[in-house]
């Protein structure tokens, strides 16, 4: 007898234990059943290599999440994406016994400001409860030298600039002091109203020079609008950390903007 081919939309023949058709095609044969049987077979075969292909898929994904997981048993896939969120690495400690936390620049944190530059010089600081890490945009002043934003609703805002020394002289070299920069005046002349947005002449109460570990430091404070800067030379850059308050929170929090501001160290 002849062969006919049917179309089917979701219907399934059974014979014998096998499936003979699958939701979209069906042979119907008027042979005898002997050849149904084969070929019957042939398409369960064929069905049963592709779930084995799809079941050994699944394992292997499996096994690597299982891998994956393993490798950070505490947070799992939330570490994983974390990871990947370019720029944005935590680096704060635990508190301490007074409730202040330390920040540490991220050696993987990204941003290198500028092809050629050699990585940037981990830096660190301390802030007390309240202070968090919130994102830096280029259109922020300071544009994209500003490598850092912290922030308290209730006491400020600190944030770390790190410029090219090329800004002072193309003379100086690749492993630079503050004073081969300039002097406290020169600095502040030249960076002051990048940080404040206007001319600083006139404006800075106090400047200090401190030394830890080796490494001098620039230290000012500024009338309204209030900000307190530490600024350091290593490496080929200038580093200039700023914390900023406005009148209510400069006459609350003094004492800790103040901490905050000198507790600055390039490492």
């Amino acid at each position: 007898m002849n062969t006919a081919i049917t179309l089917l939309t979701s219907s399934s023949v059974l014979k014998n234990g096998y499936c003979c058709c699958s939701s979209s095609l069906s042979r119907t044969k008027a042979s005898s059943d002997s050849n149904e049987d084969r070929y019957c077979v042939n398409v369960n075969e064929k069905n049963n290599g592709f779930l084995k292909r799809r079941e050994a898929l699944v394992s292997g994904v499996s096994l690597v999440s299982s891998v994956l997981m393993a490798s950070f048993p505490s947070d799992g896939l939330a570490v994983i994406k974390q990871g990947l969120l370019a720029g944005r690495v935590p680096g704060l400690s635990d508190p301490d016994e007074q409730g202040w936390r330390t920040y540490r620049r991220p050696d993987a944190k990204s941003g290198g400001h500028g092809v050629g530059w050699s990585p940037i010089i981990p830096y660190t600081f301390s802030v007390p409860q309240g202070w968090e890490e919130v994102p830096v945009s280029i259109a922020d002043l300071g544009g994209t030298e500003i490598d850092l934003r912290f922030a308290s609703s209730q006491a400020g805002r600190l944030f770390v600039i790190v410029a090219p020394v090329l800004r002072f002289s193309s003379s100086l070299g690749d492993d630079v002091n503050i004073e081969m920069v300039g002097t406290p005046d020169k600095v502040i002349s030249a960076f002051g109203p990048e940080v404040t947005g206007e001319n600083v002449e006139g404006k800075v109460l106090s400047t200090e020079v401190a030394e830890h570990s080796g490494r001098k430091y620039y230290q000012y404070e500024l009338e309204t609008p209030h900000v307190l800067m530490s600024t350091t030379a290593a490496g080929n850059r200038l580093y200039i950390f700023a914390v900023t308050a406005n009148g209510l929170q400069w006459r609350k929090h003094y004492q800790d903007l103040k901490r905050i501001s000198t507790s600055f160290r390039v490492v």
